[in-house]
């Protein structure tokens, strides 16, 4: 679909595909399983949508919509969702049969869109997200394979904050293959008519953060086809795009309910808007008739091919995606690169990681993005060493970090985005876990998407469990593993030993291990296992002990290390005592554990991950053993945060130093 030009013929063209998409949403919802659609912000969408899918300035596969080096586009304002299935539905991504009994529980067309639809690529709702996703392809799309990408986003969204974080990074960086069209239709979900405060100076925000910024009128095409044009066409300055089309909620219906936020069609109402729009198409197309007329035979086939490639006056064959073909995650690298350690000495997490990427990023397949933490992740230092094309770091801007991490993911990266452990933003891993899910579901179901098309998203947090101590509770990872475990589909892993994490890594680079949530520490810590040490997720390992124990000391991250030497204590007292370091959560060895008499003790610098999972694993067994919990809940068992202090003040203060948890099993067997 390569043509540009923006003359009265092509106009008239849109605009009887205009009319098309239009009838397709009110039929959509029409027909919709509670004839609800978000009418207003579809339809003001519309304009936009048909001018940059049919307009010829976006290079795109309908038959391949994942291969690498094509344009590609998010829609950020998801409730536009009527208008971009209309047009997918259109053009051939799926059968127009999709469109009907949408947002039920039996389809696949929900209220916002998501991976289940074929050719779209990330799960989005008006949260301000999409642009960040956007900005992630487009700084990939700088390099070899070179490709645009275009975003579409509202006056109510951009009150969102992370967009401004995109935007600045956006413009900081030079991505200018980067195009934000801005639906301003003058109102949002509460006040259709007028935003909830003045946006009177859209054009100097943009301009502000070095954008260039050009704005039009999309009630119609001519103007919104020559600042596409502009942006395709003329030399890049190293300035993002925003055009800025102004509108009005609902442009382009009859009834007054078309101005409305969201709708619940009357089938009355749909009946007659439909019947006005059909009326309109036949004077557009009758327009049409006129303007070939006026040209010249070459100029008239000309303009009649373009029709034809719009699927003006054909009948398209439906659903022409082909299944995307299987990709191999697998990070190729050479074992001997890969960090030696000295058993007698002690390592940073900051260091093995670096090390790592140094050889893992030679791959040209792992990508690294940080949020000014980059000294503490190891991430950014180790993978620029090695390519520096894939390593980011974004400032303090968390949530556009995780936006970016998602987009290269997507391109089939093995990504990697690290912030200190309160520091991840939930709202956005969690519709980044929905994506993930849709895009799992599709892939089971044979759809689009075939294998190693989900994501591998590592979130490397660091200085958990009582790592930041002194900098207190807005840096202290007590509560994060808790927190984040409540989001499906994402592992919580809490690494011990420095081989553990070398282990944890090669693990990680084997490929389709999905979304992770890794806990690394901050301070320097000893060898605690061999360097043959192998990973595997939902694993326990025993570091002491055997059958003739009385006690077993469960642990994870830096509370190993304090359960080793509780359990050396206790055999200075005639107390045999394993550890087991549980990196994640071993349900079959817990299990094992309650089974086995002994007593067990949990022992965990957080508010307690294991012991929760523990609960969920034996409840409503009868006999579940003999269980202490010792964490940083308070006496009551809620949950806190962490008052600031010194490592050792903490341990002494939640009775978890070593001799606290040795006085503990020892008080259990004196009763």
């Amino acid at each position: 679909m390569e043509f540009s030009n923006t003359n009265e013929g092509l106009a008239s063209l849109l605009r009887i595909k205009d009319s098309e998409i239009r009838i397709l949403c009110l039929e959509q919802g029409r027909d919709a399983v509670d004839r609800g659609i978000h009418i207003g912000g579809a339809f003001s969408a519309v304009v936009p949508l048909v001018a940059l899918y049919y307009g010829g300035y976006m290079r795109y596969s309908v038959e391949e919509p994942t291969r690498l080096g094509q344009d590609m586009f998010v829609l950020s304002k998801g409730h536009a969702v009527a208008a971009l299935a209309s047009v997918y539905a259109d053009l051939g991504y799926f059968d127009k049969a999709l469109l009907k009994n949408s947002r039920s529980y039996e389809s696949i067309l929900n209220g916002h869109p998501g991976p289940l639809l074929a050719g779209i690529h990330i799960a989005t709702g008006p949260e301000g997200h999409g642009l960040g996703v956007a900005q992630g392809f487009a700084m990939a799309g700088k390099e070899d394979p070179r490709f645009d990408v275009f975003c579409l986003t509202g006056d109510g969204e951009i009150q969102a904050g992370m967009i401004w974080e995109a935007v600045m990074f956006a413009g900081a960086k030079k991505v200018d293959n980067l195009c934000l069209m801005v639906d301003i239709n003058g109102g949002q979900l509460d006040n259709p008519q007028a935003t909830a405060f003045p946006m009177n100076n859209i054009e100097g925000w943009f301009e502000s953060f070095g954008w260039k910024v050009a704005t039009v009128d999309s009630t119609d095409y001519p103007a919104i086809l020559q600042a596409l044009g502009d942006f395709k066409q003329s030399p890049r300055n190293g300035k993002p795009s925003a055009i800025l089309c102004r509108t009005r909620k609902g442009s382009g219906g009859f009834s007054s309910f078309c101005a409305s936020h969201k709708v619940d069609i009357l089938l009355e109402i749909a009946a007659q808007e439909i019947k006005f729009q059909e009326q309109r198409k036949q004077l557009r197309i009758e327009r049409y008739q006129e303007v070939l007329a006026s040209l010249s035979p070459k100029d008239a086939a000309e303009l009649e091919a373009k029709g034809r490639s719009l699927g003006i006056g054909v009948e398209r064959a439906s659903a022409r995606v082909r299944k995307a073909q299987a990709r191999d995650k697998r990070i190729p690298y050479d074992p001997k690169r890969l960090p030696v350690l000295d058993p007698s000495r002690s390592y940073a997490a900051n260091w093995v990681v670096s090390e790592c990427m140094k050889e893992y990023g030679r791959s040209g397949k792992v990508a690294t993005v940080d949020a000014d933490l980059a000294s503490t992740s190891g991430l950014e230092g180790g993978l620029a060493w090695a390519d520096s094309t894939k390593a980011f770091n974004v400032g303090v801007a968390e949530s556009n970090m995780i936006n970016i991490g998602e987009a290269l993911a997507v391109l089939g990266n093995n990504t990697w985005v690290s912030t200190f452990c309160p520091f991840f933003d939930w709202r956005v891993m969690r519709r980044i876990a929905i994506g993930y899910q849709e895009r799992q579901e599709v892939i089971e179901s044979s759809g689009w998407l075939s294998k190693g098309h989900n994501l591998d998203l590592t979130f490397l947090a660091t200085a958990p469990n009582f790592e930041t101590k002194t900098n207190g509770s807005t840096h202290m990872g007590n509560d994060d593993a808790l927190l984040f475990s409540e989001l499906a589909h994402l592992k919580i892993v809490d690494i011990s030993c420095p081989n553990q994490l070398i282990g944890f890594i090669k693990w990680v680079m084997e490929g389709n291990r999905g979304l992770i949530y890794a806990r690394i520490m901050r301070t320097a810590s000893t060898v605690l296992y061999g360097s043959d040490f192998v990973f595997d997720y939902g694993n326990g390992y025993s570091l002491r002990g055997g059958d003739e124990d009385q006690a077993v000391i469960i642990s994870a991250g830096r509370g190993v290390y304090e359960a080793l030497t509780a359990a050396t204590l206790l055999e200075k007292e005639g107390i045999a005592a394993g550890v087991i370091d549980m990196p994640s959560f071993d349900p079959k060895m817990m299990a094992a554990m309650a089974r086995s008499g002994k007593l067990v003790i949990l022992a965990e610098q957080n508010n307690g991950f294991l012991f929760k999972k523990t609960k969920e694993t034996l409840y409503g067994k009868e006999e579940v053993g003999h269980i202490i919990a010792l964490n940083t809940l308070d006496s009551k068992g809620e949950r806190q945060f962490i008052h600031s202090a010194t490592y050792d003040q903490l341990l002494e203060h939640f009775k978890l130093s070593p001799a606290a948890i040795a006085q503990r099993v020892q008080s259990e067997f004196r009763r």
